[in-house]
């Protein structure tokens, strides 16, 4: 499945405005072959957006979600997207996954929250592993700081995770991440891992872009520079089955010598 990843920061507290830039860019990434678009953490409304968070935020159901299903439709790929989720009084940080055909396949809040900004604004998810199938593959959805702890991603890789989609608002100093950390997850878990970023200046925040498609051979097959960009690769599920074949970590892992752990 070819998937491609927007890297963008969109115009901080503008929806309106955001839903044009992902409308472009699912008009560019099918244009080019791809199945699957993926935008970065908080993408629908600015992350830097302080107070407005809870007067920004929408239902997994609501309005904006009625719109990107009408554009993965028009466009005829499967659309990931993060957004401040409302359910109720309280607030998530999320990413939605949206299919070509417009249904809702799959919706994850952020189990890791980071920093003060986000411990103020939301409350933490408490379900680690979120799925769907999609074009043959399973697809997992994470984000930013969640992708940092490794056993979230290897409890994906037991879940028999294929791709991991992971929007983030990954922010100077911390480049390494991109650079080094997700091809290392994406090796020792045996999986596709999406990385995608958002860039530039926001607020109190710089993004470092670096957007990132690693393979489980660690290679990364599309890596974005530091500005707006549109990259995209292939997940190809036959290269993963070989790489899982030849590969042993997952194989000889040893459970119950990790009790520890936990």
């Amino acid at each position: 499945m070819h998937t491609a990843l927007l890297q963008s920061s969109g115009r901080p507290g503008d929806v309106a405005h955001n839903l044009r830039v992902l409308d472009d860019a699912a008009r560019a990434a099918a244009a080019n072959g791809a199945g699957l678009l993926a935008a970065p953490e908080m993408f629908l409304t600015g992350y830097a957006i302080g107070d407005d968070v809870p007067k920004l935020a929408e239902p997994a159901d609501g309005d904006s979600a009625d719109a990107i299903a009408e554009i993965a439709t028009r466009h005829g790929l499967a659309v990931a997207y993060g957004y401040p989720e409302r359910d109720g009084e309280t607030v998530y940080n999320s990413v939605q996954l949206i299919s070509a055909d417009g249904t809702r396949l799959a919706n994850y809040r952020k189990t890791h929250l980071f920093g003060c900004f986000e411990r103020d604004h939301f409350t933490p998810g408490d379900q680690p592993v979120v799925q769907a199938e999609l074009a043959g593959l399973r697809v997992g959805l994470m984000i930013c700081y969640d992708v940092e702890f490794p056993e979230n991603v290897r409890a994906h890789a037991l879940a028999g995770t294929d791709l991991l989609l992971v929007p983030t608002a990954q922010m100077h100093p911390f480049q390494f991440v991109a650079e080094s950390l997700v091809p290392v997850r994406a090796f020792e878990n045996q999986m596709y891992v999406a990385y995608v970023n958002r860039t530039g200046p926001e607020g109190e925040f710089e993004f470092v872009g670096l957007s990132t498609l690693a393979g489980p051979d660690g290679v990364a097959r599309a890596r974005a520079g530091r500005g707006e960009e549109l990259v995209s690769a292939d997940v190809d599920p036959a290269f993963l089955a070989t790489s899982r074949e030849n590969n042993p970590y997952l194989r000889d892992r040893r459970p119950g010598l990790y009790a520890s752990l936990v």
